[in-house]
């Protein structure tokens, strides 16, 4: 534990981690806006603070992580009137989404999956305390909005001074405000909105703003000073500014002790965004890709950089992870349980607790598959297998990967159907060898690997198949 390191975006630097609690890790990730389906933006923060989560625990952390669900919002209220449906259906309809997505890709669930609805209270008690501290204010359109030149630190995340904060950059105008710069905390309600958009306040009815929802989630259910705060680098001004200024001045106390954010996610040399019209729903991706490889490219990139997406880059992802799957298929690892004190797991380790440094530990993972496949070592291969499990990779059978079978929610039985296909075939050609027919035998195999099926002869007469 002690020689984790992890880049803090509060101190601008690589720091040690030191919990609060010895043994102990409390984390909030910034979660899904549950309108329309995830995109691969999303899946980077899913995939990222899975990671996170499974390598505390696997050096022996007890954690508790929280990743939030927001279900009510602006875009919410106006996409469920454009479909003629409630706001709980339409939420519902994509939380089930999320959750399908999050799965296939090997997330796993959280410990505290919070709704923002269901805890409207706990906001409201923050709000209140907000004014009472005086960093609070009702405007005259009915708004509760939060006074930022009261909060002396703010901009201490993102960098910025008020001074450099210009009315209009990231903030719609509002002549009810005192300070273009202050930010909403209670929406009052419009009378053409629906009822379940609002909730009964001592200022009206109406809704929460979308930042005191985190800062009120993560506050009840892992203190009001907590270890980890996790999301996209796009969240950390205003969202996670405001998220300190908002807990620190309901509070008193210091927030968060980490905050990490993840890399953008870049088409073209631009961020992936729905404004932009260039991003991919995980669901599109996962109609060309298995779910594993998806999981793998987002995974050998270093958590804090960009990630380039192509579909030439999940190709290439593809044939790595193949090789790594071939190792295994070659080389049973034995049954002992992994061995840390070996030396790739040490240098596997050491990538690992250097800012969670999922570049460098895979290459680590190749290293030992070219051990493993000059040595034909079952130990080695059963420490590829049992790192690789830390990162939520490998765990299937070799064959069933690289015999493409699906991941839940795929088409089993048209896979299982093309298989069988692809197992008749292998069948004629042992039958044309058989009869030393050698030029059906090698058209077979010929049309077989037109169709990306690579044919692999075992002594014995046995053929192995994958695609390749």
């Amino acid at each position: 534990m002690d020689s984790l390191r992890i880049y803090n975006s509060l101190a601008r630097d690589k720091q040690p981690f030191v919990s609060l609690t010895p043994g102990e890790v409390r984390m909030y990730v910034c979660g899904m806006t549950v309108y329309d389906y995830c995109h691969v933006g999303h899946a980077r923060v899913m995939v990222v603070f899975d990671m996170v989560q499974r390598w505390l625990r696997t050096i022996g952390y007890r954690v508790t992580y929280v990743r939030n669900i927001t279900d009510i919002d602006d875009k919410i209220i106006k996409r469920a009137s454009e479909n003629g449906e409630t706001i709980g259906a339409l939420t519902e309809r994509f939380i089930r989404y999320m959750h399908e997505d999050a799965d296939a890709l090997g997330v796993q669930r959280p410990d505290h999956e919070p709704r923002a609805t269901r805890f409207v209270p706990q906001m409201l008690d923050m709000i209140g305390r907000l004014e009472r501290n005086g960093y609070a204010y009702q405007a005259d359109d009915g708004d509760v909005n939060y006074a930022v030149r009261k909060f002396v630190g703010y901009g201490k995340l993102s960098g910025k001074s008020l001074e450099d904060l210009r009315a209009g950059e990231r903030v719609a105008a509002n002549e009810a405000k005192r300070d273009p710069l202050d930010f909403v905390l209670w929406k009052r309600a419009k009378p053409q909105e629906p009822d379940e958009s609002k909730w009964a306040s001592p200022w009206g009815a109406g809704r929460p703003g979308w930042h005191i929802e985190c800062s009120a989630m993560s506050c009840q259910l892992l203190g009001e000073h907590f270890d980890i705060h996790g999301g996209g680098a796009d969240l950390q001004f205003p969202h996670h500014e405001n998220e300190i200024a908002q807990s620190e001045g309901a509070s008193g106390k210091p927030f968060v002790n980490y905050w990490m954010h993840n890399g953008f996610v870049r088409v073209d040399n631009e961020k992936m965004s729905k404004s932009l019209g260039n991003f991919f729903t995980i669901r599109e991706v996962l109609e060309k890709f298995d779910a594993e490889v998806v999981r793998f490219f987002i995974l050998r990139t270093h958590y804090r950089s960009p990630l380039n997406y192509s579909d030439a880059h999940l190709e290439d992802a593809r044939g790595a992870l193949t090789r790594l799957y071939t190792a295994l298929k070659d080389v049973a690892p034995d049954a002992a349980p992994l061995d840390w004190e070996e030396d790739h797991a040490q240098r596997f380790r050491a990538a690992m607790n250097d800012d969670f440094n999922t570049a460098l530990a895979v290459s680590v993972l190749f290293e030992l598959v070219n051990t493993i496949n000059k040595t034909q070592s079952a130990e080695l291969a059963r420490q590829l297998k049992g790192l690789a499990a830390t990162l939520g990779l490998l765990g299937r059978e070799p064959q069933v990967f690289l015999q493409g079978m699906p991941r839940a929610g795929s088409d089993a039985s048209a896979q299982a159907s093309a298989n069988a296909g692809i197992e008749a075939r292998i069948a004629a050609r042992a039958a044309a060898k058989q009869a030393k027919n050698f030029a059906e035998a090698d058209r077979i195999r010929a049309e077989l690997l037109a169709e990306g099926i690579v044919l692999e002869d075992r002594p014995g007469g046995l053929t192995e198949w994958r695609r390749g």
